[in-house]
Parts: structure tokens; sequence; C-alpha cells
């Protein structure tokens, strides 16, 4: 599949951060930059065209071609569409920490009824990265009070244990995702008008990742930006940076270093220092392999 989107300076420059970490060394006339991010195949062109190419083409030119809907005849009827993902019984689910090459992957499925609805108003519930940390460690404590929640933690050792060619990150996501729904909904049993779950691959390959998977859970509402439009799935975001965020904190105090978040620069310098102290090995245990990082940080060394 091709999807071509035309976008603005303001995009552009968005999708050049975004996707930094992900780009393909090769050069090409008139191209900005080339990425890749799962199945995915990012060109930007110096004209403003971007082009994706690959089974979720639609669903990541979908994040940036909603940001180039700005009339306001448009923002009205997003607004109506999305009114009943927003005003209703659901459980969503959403993860943290697939971009952070320290640091464990966690999903996190929650149930929300309207009543709650006007208290997780009252908290400024959004999308956990809009939320700064610090407000992330107040208020995930007083939702997890209130509402019912299931999380999965996969530490980098585990990732590392999985990950192969035939299971990358998003089919262990759709793994996650599918697990923490389905305890949440078998366990609680909850009354619901819709399950919902961010976008990150179309519905026909997440229930492809999920072959052999003897207990999966059906019935899913795919949205890309779901957590702008559902407060169950902004609940697992808080709820999963929380968590995340407690884990990473033990990561530190166990190797006595302070690890960068993300997959930057300032990530390959910590890195090298971590080896030169524990020995290539250690990275098994406490981060993502297949990220480049570790080519870099490798690369740097001498044995």
């Amino acid at each position: 599949m091709n999807i071509v989107i035309k976008v603005n300076d303001e995009i552009k420059a968005k999708m050049i951060e975004y996707y930094k970490d992900k780009r393909r060394d090769k050069v090409i006339p008139y191209v900005v930059f080339q990425a890749q991010d799962e199945d995915t195949v990012i060109t930007m062109y110096e004209s403003g065209k971007v082009m994706f190419q690959g089974v979720s083409a639609d669903v990541d030119a979908a994040m940036w071609g909603v940001a180039l809907e700005n009339t306001k005849e448009e923002k009205e009827k997003k607004k109506k569409e999305n009114q009943k993902y927003y005003l209703c019984n659901s459980v969503g689910s959403d993860e943290v920490g697939t971009g952070d090459y320290f640091g464990p992957i966690v999903v996190t499925a929650t149930y929300v009824p309207k009543e709650e609805i006007p208290f997780l108003e009252s908290l400024g519930v959004m999308d956990s990265k809009k939320i700064d940390d610090n407000k992330i460690l107040k208020i995930a404590p007083q939702i997890a009070q209130r509402i019912k929640y299931r999380s999965i933690i996969l530490s980098n050792q585990e990732y590392n244990e999985k990950y192969t060619k035939d299971v990358n990150m998003n089919k262990i996501k759709a793994i996650m995702h599918n697990k923490a729904l389905y305890q949440l909904m078998t366990e609680e049993n909850p009354t619901i008008d819709y399950i919902i779950v961010d976008e990150f691959a179309r519905e026909k390959r997440y229930y492809e990742y999920l072959e052999g998977i003897p207990d999966i859970q059906r019935n899913i509402t795919f949205l890309t930006k779901a957590e702008d439009q559902n407060l169950a799935v902004a609940c697992g975001s808080i709820i999963s940076r929380y968590l995340f965020l407690k884990e990473f904190d033990k990561l530190c105090d166990q190797i006595h270093f302070p690890l960068p978040k993300g997959a930057g620069s300032d990530v390959d310098r910590i890195g090298e220092e971590i080896v030169e102290k524990y020995g290539k090995e250690k990275l098994k245990e406490i981060a993502k392999l297949n990220f480049r990082n570790t080519e870099r940080i490798l690369h740097t060394m001498i044995y």
C-alpha cells in the first residue's frame, strides 16, 4: 500500500525530528530523508510530499494527515464523531517504552465507566506524552485507586529473548495488548460500549500477529490517536508511563548510572560507559538490542 500526503513546514519539522533515529543511510536525489518505522517505509521529498509504503502505510500517514485538518468545519465534524468514543463506557489500552533504548515496555488496559469521566477530567487526564512526568507520578496513583486496570511489563531481557526476524516490535505489542485486554475483560466482566486500542497496525494485521495465541480479545475498535479520543486509552497511557518511570528508576539504581530516556546520542554515550564498566553482555539485560544504538555503541568500543 502506498499513501502520499502533503505536509506544511511545521509538520515537516516535526516529522524530521520524529524519524531521526529511524532513518536509512542511503542518499536519494530530491529526498529529505527515508526512514523505516516497523512495517512502513517513509520517504519525505523536498517538495513537501511524503510517501508511506507498507501494510500499515495508511495508519502511519493518518497520524500526520490529521494534523493538516485545520479548518473549522473539519474540526467540528471530527469532534462530533469522536464524542461517541469519549462519552461512553469503555475499555482501552496503550503502551509506553517502545521508543526507549533503556527501560521496559509497559501496556495497560483500563475500564472507564461514564460516571468516572468527570473525575478523570478534574485530574486533567490526557495522553501521557502530553503530561510531564511529575504530574504523571501525582495523578496515576489516584487513577489506579478508582479505575480497574491490568498492566503487562516486559523487561528488556525478555524483549531481547522474544525479538527475532519473525517477531518484531508490533507483534510483541499486539501480544501484550491482547493479554492485558483479555485479562481485564474476563476478570472484571465490565459493561462496555467499546474496546479501543490505539492503531499501531491495521485490524487484519493485528489479529495476524496473534495467530497461535489461545485467548484472543476481539470486537476491538482501532483508532488513530486513540489516547486523544478516549479516556480509557488515556488512562492506560498514564498508568503505563507511571510504571515505566518506576521501573526505569529501579534500573538506574541497579546499575548505578543515570540512564537517559529515548534513543538519542546521549543514550549512546551512556551505553558506551556501561559497556566499559560491565561488558557488552550487560546490554542484553537493560537495553533493546535491535535499536541502532547498539550498533553505534559497540562500534565505538575496542575489544
